[in-house]
């Protein structure tokens, strides 16, 4: 008969090389959206230049004008900082147009907030959104914009998931950004392309703006083409496979 010493051996040995199933939440959950296969820029600013500097290079004019933005336009702002588009984009959907400025840095947002009062802008209405959601309401817009700051979310796929239903018929995404790296404040064309076709938006065109920039606009996806979940959103990304 073993001794109690033997027995306590013999258990210790047998936790030792039993495999130990993995703690709940480990591994790739269900509801779990993949991170892009590049680095991300740090938010840094809650705008990109002086804005003297960019009404100059008329930066704000021409995007709108290639945009067609007007009148009773429904327009999101997504990373509006202290609201130099918002600006922009109040005057001229007009009284019968709406403006979303979205941001996530609580900063930020209480400038925009300040500057929306102080304006007393009744067509603007602020957002505090997430990495992965900018809190939209559904069908709400027709224009998104993503100006110079793309590279500096951490959570694209999740984000191009959730904003996807915000958009009416016919909606389209404009992104402004540098050619560059993705950690030095750009994005170069291709990867930009490469991620935004993985989640269903189509390139309709890209623009080459007087600073160097490029402004490069997509078709929002319809219901085909729309992901619809985290696993389809995964699937899509691993067979994209888009690299810098």
């Amino acid at each position: 008969m073993p001794t109690p010493r033997t027995a306590l051996r013999a258990l210790v040995c047998l936790l030792i090389v039993l495999p130990v199933a993995p703690a709940a939440g480990q591994g790739t959950r269900v509801d779990s959206f993949p991170l892009p296969n590049r680095p991300v820029s740090r938010i840094v600013a809650p705008r990109w230049i002086a804005e003297e500097d960019r009404d100059s290079y008329g930066e704000a004019e021409t995007v709108l004008r290639l945009l067609q933005i007007g009148p009773g336009s429904r327009v999101a702002d997504i990373g509006a900082g202290d609201g130099y588009y918002v600006a922009a984009l109040a005057a001229r959907v007009g009284a019968t147009g709406m403006v979303y400025g979205e941001d996530i840095e609580p900063r930020y947002l209480r400038l925009l907030r300040d500057r929306v009062a102080d304006e007393g802008w009744k067509n603007v209405q602020v957002i505090e959104g997430t990495a992965g959601d900018p809190k939209l309401p559904p069908t709400s817009i027709d224009v998104a914009l993503m100006i110079h700051m793309y590279h500096e979310i951490s959570s694209p796929f999740e984000l191009l998931h959730r904003l996807a239903p915000a958009f009416r018929a016919g909606g389209r995404l404009a992104i402004l950004d540098v050619d560059g790296p993705t950690d030095r404040h750009g994005t170069p064309p291709r990867l930009l392309v490469c991620e935004l076709q993985a989640m269903g938006y189509l390139r309709v065109r890209r623009e080459e703006m007087a600073d160097g920039a490029y402004l490069m606009i997509f078709s929002a996806p319809d219901a085909v083409r729309r992901t619809t979940s985290a696993t389809d959103v995964r699937e899509r990304v691993a067979k994209a496979n888009c690299r810098p």
